[in-house]
C-alpha cells in the first residue's frame, strides 16, 4: 500500500497524540487512588447547611449559625432547613436539589450538614459529583452521613470531616460543658487545618501495639447498610473506626460477623471502637456477650492493635476526625494517642 494513502486513513487527532505507555497509565491509576485534601477555610469563606437526611427547624440550628460565625465564616443556609416531609428533611428531589446545589457552588467552602437521621441512602446515587471532584470541599456530619464519608472515600478519594452536626451545637455556649465546648471546637480547628491530636486513658480491653493508615469508618449500621453498593466502605491497610446507637448486642455482633465475613477486619491497620449505647436486651433473651467480648473474638486471628472507649460517637464526646487522611495509632499501657500525619 502507497505510505502517504496509508496516513491519510489515520484520522490527524491520533498522529498528533502519542500512545500512552505502561508507566504513564500507571502513573495516572496511582493518581487516582492520592488521597485529595480539600483546600481548608480562612475568615469570610462560605460554610453551607443542608438537610441530606431528617429534618430540623431554623430555630434549631441557630446556635451553630451564631458559633460559626464567631469563627469568622460566613453561613450559607440552605433550602432544606426547615422543610419536612414525614421525618425528612424536605422530599429526597427537595435534598438532593439542596445538596447538589451547594456541592456545584465554588463559593461554598465547606458543607456541613445540619442532622443525621435517615435519607442519605435514598439520594447518593443522583448526586453528580462532577464539580465536587474538580473542587474538593468539606463535608462534615456523621450518623446517617456516613453514607457521604464511605461513598466518597471509595470512589473519589477525597477527605471529609466526621463530627458533631449543627442539631448538637449548644444553645447557651456560657453553660455548656467543658466536653461540648471542646468537641465543638474540634470541627473549627479540623476546618482550619490543625493537626488532629488526641489521647485517651488506658482501657483494659485495649490490645496494645501501633498501627498507620488512613483513617476511615462511621456509623457500624450505615456501613452494614451499604455493603455490596458503590458505597461500599474500602478497609484494607486503614484505621477502621466504629459507633452506633440504639442496637441490641445480638445486632452488633451480626453487624461485625458482616465486617468478617466481607473481609473488612482481615486487612486493616487498626480499629478503633468509639461509644456504642446498647440497648438492653428484653427479659429472658439476654444474648450473652458483652461488646468487648463481641469484638475481641471478631478479631482474635489478626494482630493489629484495638482501641475502646475512643471520644467518637452519639455522645457528647464526638470529637471531629478527618476521614481519608494518615493517622498514627498508638495503643499503650499509659494510654491510646490518635495523631493526623
Amino acid at each position: 500500500m502507497n505510505r502517504k494513502y496509508f496516513l491519510s486513513l489515520i484520522p490527524a487527532s491520533l498522529l498528533l497524540t502519542p500512545l500512552k505507555g505502561k508507566a504513564s497509565i500507571q502513573v495516572e491509576r496511582e493518581e487516582s487512588k492520592r488521597l485529595k485534601i480539600p483546600p481548608y477555610l480562612k475568615a469570610g469563606d462560605k460554610i453551607g447547611i443542608t438537610c441530606p437526611a431528617g429534618y430540623i427547624t431554623l430555630a434549631e440550628i441557630e446556635p451553630s449559625i451564631i458559633q460559626m460565625k464567631s469563627w469568622g465564616f460566613e453561613v450559607i443556609i440552605g433550602k432544606t432547613v426547615g422543610l419536612r416531609d414525614f421525618t425528612f428533611g424536605g422530599t429526597d428531589q427537595e435534598r438532593l436539589s439542596d445538596l447538589q446545589q451547594m456541592l456545584d457552588d465554588p463559593s461554598i467552602s465547606a458543607i456541613m450538614c445540619a442532622r443525621g437521621g435517615y435519607g442519605a441512602v435514598r439520594i447518593i446515587d443522583q448526586l453528580n459529583f462532577g464539580n465536587y471532584r474538580k473542587s474538593p470541599k468539606w463535608i462534615i456530619g456523621f450518623s446517617d452521613i456516613t453514607i457521604l464519608h464511605t461513598h466518597i472515600n471509595s470512589n473519589y478519594r477525597i477527605a471529609t470531616i466526621h463530627s458533631k452536626m449543627c442539631n448538637s451545637f449548644p444553645s447557651d455556649w456560657a453553660l455548656a460543658e467543658p466536653i461540648q465546648i471542646e468537641t465543638i471546637n474540634s470541627i473549627q480547628k479540623a476546618l482550619s487545618g490543625e493537626q488532629m491530636s488526641y489521647q485517651t486513658p488506658y482501657n483494659v480491653n485495649n490490645r496494645m501495639g501501633t498501627a498507620q493508615g488512613e483513617l476511615i469508618g462511621g456509623n457500624l449500621r450505615c456501613i452494614e447498610n451499604v455493603a455490596g453498593s458503590d458505597s461500599e466502605i474500602e478497609t484494607d491497610g486503614k484505621i477502621l473506626f466504629v459507633e452506633d446507637t440504639g442496637e441490641y448486642l445480638y445486632s452488633i455482633d451480626r453487624m461485625f460477623y458482616n465486617l468478617k465475613r466481607s473481609g473488612k477486619l482481615s486487612k486493616l491497620s487498626g480499629l478503633i471502637i468509639g461509644g456504642f449505647k446498647v440497648k438492653i436486651d428484653d427479659e429472658g433473651s439476654g444474648f450473652g456477650k458483652t461488646l468487648t467480648e463481641i469484638v475481641l473474638d471478631k478479631v482474635k486471628e489478626y494482630d493489629y492493635p484495638v482501641c475502646f472507649d475512643f471520644p467518637v460517637g452519639h455522645q457528647r464526646a464526638n470529637f471531629a476526625l478527618k476521614c481519608g487522611v494518615k493517622h498514627i495509632l498508638d495503643v499503650r499501657i499509659e494510654g491510646t494517642k490518635l495523631r493526623e500525619f
